[in-house]
């Protein structure tokens, strides 16, 4: 599923960068804060598609522990702070019987060395994913944030041995469906406001980087779809993994769902404004 911890907004990749090259202990401090209520609050509080939570899905007795072993190694101290008064605002007097005498203030670590953290960072991983992997008798694990493809650095500095797979799809069927989502703009002005610029920022990124060697797969879902058992056998064989019989499948039925989403004159907008990008992607 999609745990998101690893690379969102709060989450592995900004305490990475927090406690080490941007390391002061306010910024350090609120990137703990953030990665509490993302472990804490945010991930064992959201279901996926089948109505299942992270800690639900790789156990929860080691959800809990794994997060709770994890503070003492990046926190180096912790102190109360005296509460600033509610109510009369008076420094020598108490606001009322109920008014907080101080709130938890922690100091982060800093790591100098930043190996030394993401080997910290890798054993959280390890323990939740790995367990879980272990647990139902597999070699290995697969996590399907969307925005990894953008954290790729990243990723392989957690997970060195990670192979990272980048399945397309057409430009315009993805715009289709986001137009289906609740969490993207409704329309097709919105959509286009809202992918452009990530097309743009991997299409850089993508035109820079040295991925020869690198453990990454790209395959075009349409393909997938194509010949599924075949495609399946072929994209395992890449990753080295022992080819079976998966419960998801790609079915054509369901990509070509969103080929006539659009009128005539609307695709054409669509395609012009995504200029580029279509061809760029591997596709006519």
């Amino acid at each position: 599923m999609e745990t998101r911890f690893l690379v969102d907004p709060g989450g592995l990749r900004d305490l990475a960068d927090a406690l080490t090259h941007r390391y002061d202990p306010t910024v350090g401090e609120d990137a703990l804060h953030r990665l509490s209520d993302f472990l804490t609050v945010r991930v064992p509080g959201r279901r996926d598609d089948r109505g299942k939570t992270v800690p639900e899905l790789v156990g929860e007795r080691r959800y809990r522990d794994a997060v709770q072993q994890l503070w003492p190694r990046l926190i180096a101290y912790t102190f109360d702070e005296p509460a600033p008064a509610e109510g009369f605002g008076n420094a020598d007097r108490p606001a009322g019987p109920f008014a907080p005498p101080s709130r938890r203030r922690v100091v982060p670590r800093y790591f100098s060395d930043r190996g030394d953290l993401l080997a910290v960072l890798r054993g959280l991983v390890d323990t939740l994913f790995g367990g879980a992997a272990a647990d139902a008798g597999k070699p290995t694990w697969c996590e399907k944030t969307p925005f990894n493809l953008l954290c790729m650095e990243f990723l392989w500095e957690l997970v060195p041995e990670a192979t990272i797979v980048h399945i397309t799809r057409h430009p315009v069927a993805v715009l289709a469906s986001h137009l289906a989502q609740p969490w993207a703009p409704p329309t097709v002005d919105g959509a286009l406001a809202y992918l452009t610029p990530i097309y743009h920022r991997w299409l850089t990124w993508k035109g820079t980087a040295d991925l020869t060697g690198r453990r990454y797969v790209e395959v075009k879902a349409e393909d997938l779809a194509a010949d599924w058992p075949a495609q399946r056998r072929a994209l395992f064989e890449r990753l080295g993994v022992e080819d079976f019989a998966t419960v998801g499948t790609f079915q054509a039925h369901r990509l070509s769902n969103r080929d006539n989403q659009f009128d005539d004159d609307t695709r054409r907008s669509v395609e012009a404004a995504l200029g580029e990008i279509i061809p760029a992607m591997g596709y006519e």
